[in-house]
C-alpha cells in the first residue's frame, strides 16, 4: 500500500454548542507547524498535557485516537458511536465534555469537546514518522480568520477585522459554503477537454491534489492510463480505489496540469453521508502552493501564490509503502577532545574508548515495507511486505527522515534506488528503478 493520503471524514448526529477558541488580549497569535507529507501538524495541549494533532478542515469535531504513553485526565465522559469513511461501518468511542484546549500560545478554549477512538488499530504515526495523538477541524476555523503560510510553516489566527483586512488586500477571493461543518468551494474539473464547475470539500487532511467520486459525475470515465490502489485510512477502515491524472484543475484564474487524481471506489464511500451536489476534494498538494486564508464568518477563502505553485504534481513511482517502527540506538565511534566517563544527555549515550575515541549511541528510526504493489517497480526488483529497511543507497536507513524517504521515490523517471533489507535473518540488496505508473496521455 502506498500512503499518499490520510482523509477522515466524519458524520456525527450531534452538534456541540460550546462558545470555542479565543484569542488572549491580541489582534493576533501565530502558532508554528509541521507540514509532512503536505499535512500540518499543530502542537495541542489537551488538561495540560502536551500532544500533536493533525489539521483538518475536513472533519467536524476534535477526535482522539491516540495517548503515546501520555497521561490526560478528561472530563465528562459519555460512550457513542460514529461512522466516517471506509468499508465497515460503525466504531466504538467516548465523548468528553468541558476540556480546557490550548493551541499556540494564545489560542484556547476551555469548554472543548473531545471524542476518542477505542480502536488500538487506527493510528498513522508510523506513517508520518512522529507521534500523532489526533485531528481537530471545524472548531479551530469556526470563530476567527486563519491564514496557513506554507513556506514559514506558520498559522496565524486573526481577532482583529481591521489587521485581517489589511492582510487579504493582496489575495484573491472565492466564496465558499460551510456545510456539516466543512468548507466547500466550485472548482472546475476538466478530465479531458471539456471544463466542469464541480462542488469540491476543501481538504486540510487529504494528502493528495485531488479526489473525485466517480458513482456521483455522470457519465464519468477513467482517464487512461489508471492503476487500483490503496488510496488510505479511514477510522472504518482502509480505502481502495483508482489513481490517475486528470488534465487541468481550474481555482478561479488559477490553472494547474495534470493534477494526480485519486477516485476511492463506491464500497469506501458507502457509509459516508456526502452533501448535496459534492463531486470530490481538493486537497493539500494544491492548497501547499498557496498562502491560504479561510474565513469561515465570512464564508470565504482567499488564495496567493506561494513558490510551491508551479512545482510537478509528483507521485511515489516505486509502489513501496514505508512505515516507521519506531526507534533504536545506533553507534557511532567518534574522535574526542577529552573523554567523560559513561555521560548520557538528550537522548545521547557516551563510553570511553582507547586513544581518544568514543562510542555514541544515537536514537535512530527504524523503517520497513508496509506493502509493495503488485508489478510495480519495487515488487519487480523483489521487495516484499515486511522486509526491514536497513540502508538505502549504502546510506544508513536511520539517517533519513520518512519524508525524505518518499521525496527520494518521487524522482524522475530512470533513477534508480538501492535498497538493503534484512528479511528472515538474511541480508538482501535490490536496486528499484523508478517509473511513474500514470503519466498523462491525451485522449486522441
Amino acid at each position: 500500500m502506498k500512503f499518499t493520503a490520510v482523509l477522515l471524514l466524519f458524520v456525527f448526529s450531534f452538534i456541540t454548542a460550546q462558545k470555542g477558541f479565543e484569542i488572549s488580549d491580541h489582534k493576533k497569535t501565530v502558532i508554528p507547524f509541521q507540514l509532512i507529507n503536505n499535512l500540518i501538524f499543530v502542537p495541542l495541549n489537551i488538561n495540560g498535557a502536551d500532544l500533536t494533532f493533525l489539521l483538518d478542515s475536513g472533519v467536524n469535531e476534535t477526535i482522539l485516537f491516540s495517548l503515546e504513553n501520555k497521561d490526560v485526565n478528561f472530563n465528562d465522559i459519555e460512550k457513542i458511536k460514529f461512522s466516517g469513511l471506509g468499508e465497515s461501518k460503525d466504531i466504538e468511542g467516548l465523548r468528553s465534555d468541558n476540556n480546557i484546549v490550548n493551541i499556540g500560545k494564545d489560542y484556547k478554549d476551555f469548554k472543548h469537546t473531545v471524542f476518542i477512538i477505542l480502536d488500538e488499530s487506527i493510528n498513522f504515526s508510523s506513517h508520518v514518522g512522529i507521534p500523532v495523538n489526533g485531528i481537530i477541524g471545524y472548531h479551530f476555523f469556526k470563530n476567527h480568520p486563519v491564514e496557513i503560510d506554507y513556506i514559514r510553516k506558520k498559522i496565524t489566527v486573526y481577532s482583529d477585522d481591521e489587521t485581517f483586512r489589511k492582510r487579504n488586500k493582496k489575495f484573491t477571493p472565492f466564496p465558499i459554503t460551510i456545510e456539516g461543518n466543512k468548507p466547500y468551494l466550485i472548482a472546475g474539473v476538466e478530465m479531458t477537454s471539456q471544463k466542469v464547475d464541480s462542488k469540491l470539500l476543501v481538504d486540510l487532511g487529504n494528502s493528495d491534489a485531488i479526489w473525485l467520486f466517480p458513482k456521483l459525475i455522470k457519465d464519468f470515465v477513467y482517464n487512461r492510463p489508471n492503476i487500483d490502489d490503496y488510496l488510505g485510512q479511514g477510522f472504518n477502515g482502509d480505502i481502495f480505489g483508482k489513481r490517475s491524472r486528470i488534465h487541468r484543475l481550474y481555482i478561479g484564474d488559477f490553472v494547474f496540469e495534470k493534477p494526480l487524481t485519486a477516485m476511492p471506489d463506491e464500497y469506501s464511500i458507502q457509509n459516508l453521508k456526502l452533501v448535496p451536489d459534492r463531486k470530490g476534494s481538493v486537497g493539500s498538494d494544491v492548497l501547499r502552493r498557496f498562502t491560504v486564508l479561510f474565513n469561515y464568518p465570512e464564508k470565504k477563502i482567499y488564495f496567493r501564490k506561494n513558490a510551491n505553485f508551479k512545482d510537478p504534481f509528483l507521485f511515489n513511482k516505486s509502489g513501496l509503502d514505508i512505515q516507521h517502527d519506531g526507534m533504536t540506538w545506533e553507534s557511532n565511534l567518534v574522535r574526542v577532545e577529552t573523554k567523560k566517563n559513561n555521560q548520557e544527555s538528550e537522548g545521547i549515550k557516551v563510553y570511553d574508548a582507547k586513544e581518544g575515541f568514543q562510542y555514541s549511541f544515537v536514537l535512530k528510526p527504524k523503517y520497513s515495507v508496509a506493502g509493495c504493489g503488485p508489478d510495480s517497480p519495487c515488487f519487480v526488483a523483489g521487495l516484499r511486505k515486511n522486509d526491514k529497511i536497513i540502508s538505502i543507497n549504502r546510506k544508513k536507513a536511520g539517517n533519513y527522515t520518512l519524508q525524505s524517504i518518499n521525496n527520494l521515490l518521487r524522482n524522475e523517471d530512470g533513477t534508480k534506488v538501492n535498497f538493503e533489507v534484512e528479511r528472515n535473518s538474511q541480508i538482501l540488496n535490490f536496486q528499484i528503478i523508478l517509473k511513474d505508473p500514470i503519466p498523462y496521455q491525451d485522449e486522441n
